[in-house]
């Protein structure tokens, strides 16, 4: 018998979405950008870490961002994102996998995205325990059309590629049929 390893790849997939309020920090991809305006939600409600959890959960089969860290949870009241990105980080390594990439589209009218996207790049390499060179993070306005163009909302889609390799034992022809 000969010993090969087979690469298992699973994708997944996520987005979120939060209002935007006066008297919030806005917080995006562990970066504090200065704005009048942050996300509303029970946590920082970084839209980019909570989409990039969703698509790494979705991709392990594990559910998503609300079964694992719920809303209703006093303990992640006013959480920063960067807990749920290291307890993600610990699952993946206990169930063995790692991940290949991940690939972002942030959706807001304001602010700019562009002089954050490397600082994000580094947190998110920092928290999740990913090559630089295999994150991307895109930022696109919404033309005006919703929430999302009339400033009222942010929102993020995120995929994420896990892979795992696995010891497999091949037999040799000749044993297969003996």
């Amino acid at each position: 018998m000969t010993s090969t390893f087979i690469n298992f790849m699973r994708t997944g997939i996520g987005y979120d979405i939060h209002a935007l309020k006066k008297g919030r920090k806005l917080v995006l991809g562990g970066v504090a950008i200065p704005f009048n305006k942050g996300l509303a939600g029970h946590s920082d409600a970084d839209a980019l870490y909570h989409a990039l959890v969703d698509a790494l959960l979705g991709a392990m089969g594990e559910g998503d961002i609300g079964a694992h860290f719920s809303d209703t949870d006093p303990a992640f009241k006013n959480a920063g994102s960067a807990l749920f990105a290291s307890k993600t980080k610990a699952l993946l390594k206990r169930k063995g996998w790692s991940v290949a990439n991940v690939d972002a589209v942030i959706l807001a009218e304001l602010p700019k995205m562009g002089p954050y996207r490397e600082a994000m790049k580094k947190n998110i390499a920092r928290d999740f325990g990913i090559a630089l060179d295999r994150i991307g993070i895109k930022a696109k306005t919404n033309e005006g059309f919703g929430a999302i163009g009339k400033g009222d909302a942010i929102a993020c889609w995120a995929t994420a590629l896990i892979e795992k390799s696995t010891k497999s034992e091949a037999r040799s022809t000749k044993q297969i049929r003996n």
